[in-house]
């Protein structure tokens, strides 16, 4: 498309995959700088002044940042593979649950990893997948039968992450038990063609889990 497209990511950030994900199911052809957040690069801090965190997409040399910001922006950019449905109480329904995912879920599953109370921790964690659970109701997918913005917004609880981490932090949460609907969609999720090749690998993923996470368990 002679379009100059990129990406500053850490490999294993969700975030950093979810626009991965998004321009791979566009087919939009991308360079990958992968950033050490150690010691961020003078063009992160370039680009992303206010919040100094990946990702950042360049696109003609006009920086986004703040992973959902950006998945819209590709969206809105990009025709093919729609991310977001056509239909404004659709669109707006996809975005509350996104919103619901980041403001949500996903503190309550990270508290699962640093809480003193983890039984605690654990439980808050269920309510707020149990109301996921209830919202997929019987859909392949939250947007039906394709991958859409809230499947891949939540790509943290249907990637590996959260069950790898599960399993090393030594706590029991997503199980086929307490969610067969979210799991079904977890199945389907890491097995989408696209998905699959944009998750990170697992055995370096896991890797780095036990480092942070293994003497917690």
């Amino acid at each position: 498309m002679g379009e100059e497209v990129k990406l500053f990511g850490v490999w294993g950030s969700p975030f950093s995959r979810r626009v991965e994900m998004a321009l791979k199911l566009k087919g939009v052809e991308y360079e990958y700088f992968e950033e050490d957040l150690q010691n961020k690069s003078d063009l992160l801090l370039k680009y992303n002044p206010v919040h100094k965190k990946i990702p950042v997409l360049l696109h003609k040399g006009k920086p986004i940042a703040e992973s959902a910001v950006i998945l819209e922006y590709i969206d809105e950019t990009w025709k093919g593979f729609p991310l977001l449905p056509k239909d404004p109480y659709q669109r707006a329904t996809a975005r509350f649950w996104a919103r619901f995912v980041e403001e949500k879920c996903m503190p309550a599953l990270f508290n699962c990893t640093v809480a003193e109370d983890r039984e605690k921790a654990v439980e808050e964690a269920y309510e707020t997948l149990k109301l996921l659970e209830n919202e997929l109701k019987d859909k392949k997918f939250f947007g039906g039968e394709d991958i859409g913005f809230v499947d891949i917004v939540a790509d943290f609880i249907g990637g590996y992450w959260l069950t790898d981490i599960q399993e090393i932090v030594g706590f029991e949460l997503l199980t086929k038990e307490k969610f067969p609907k979210l799991c079904q969609w977890s199945d389907e999720f890491v097995n989408h063609a696209v998905i699959k090749e944009s998750l990170p690998p697992r055995d370096k993923l896991i890797a780095f889990f036990r480092t942070r996470f293994g003497s917690k368990s």
